[in-house]
């Protein structure tokens, strides 16, 4: 198996993380630099990290990688439940990314603009769900769901995108965390 993505991105760390006890090879791409983009276009069309190939497949999409990975591995499928947290998860992934991309165009994103507003209320509404889902045990396995959260929690910190003293059990999810397998050598810090 070969996993694209790239050391920063938290949406390749949570594969990575449910790969880390199974043998693959990490392709770390800077999807900016052209060489690199170029390689992205060659094999997924939406330009997007990650990215896993494995034999004959290849499967763009952290979710449909995480049910191809679960599948070939016999593992759990997630609960109903459980993708409704990743849906909470993957809605603050993506206003945060989407805000750091409008931000690295030049974009003042303090400014009153309905689409920042938009992002910023999505992130608030859902950290606020996770936090007390946190609070409450329920990220107290170590399975993919926690890694996604753990991915996020861990990137907001490192990106330094969102204060998060309001989130203790959120914080106190990646403390409790940072020993488990691939962590380390996952870090965006490495990147």
């Amino acid at each position: 198996m070969k996993l694209y993505g790239s050391q920063t991105s938290p949406y390749a760390r949570r594969i990575r993380l449910l790969l880390a006890t199974t043998a693959h090879e990490f392709i770390n791409l800077n999807i900016f630099s052209p060489d690199d983009r170029e390689t992205l276009a060659a094999i997924n069309p939406t330009l997007r990290i990650p990215m896993l190939v494995d034999d004959n497949q290849t499967i763009f999409d952290s979710a449909v990688i995480q049910r191809y990975i679960a599948g070939k591995l016999a593992l759990s499928t997630l609960s109903w439940y459980q993708e409704n947290q990743l849906t909470v998860i993957n809605a603050v992934n993506d206003s945060l990314v989407m805000l750091l991309q409008c931000s690295r165009s030049g974009f003042d994103t303090s400014d009153d603009i309905l689409f920042f507003n938009l992002q910023k209320e999505r992130v608030a509404t859902s950290l606020y769900v996770l936090e007390q889902q946190a609070a409450n045990g329920e990220f107290a396995n170590w399975n993919y769901v926690t890694m996604a959260l753990y991915s996020l929690v861990d990137w907001v910190l490192f990106r330094e995108l969102v204060e998060l003293d309001d989130y203790p059990a959120l914080l106190q999810c990646v403390v409790n965390n940072a020993q488990q397998a691939g962590v380390k050598q996952s870090d965006p810090r490495l990147g």
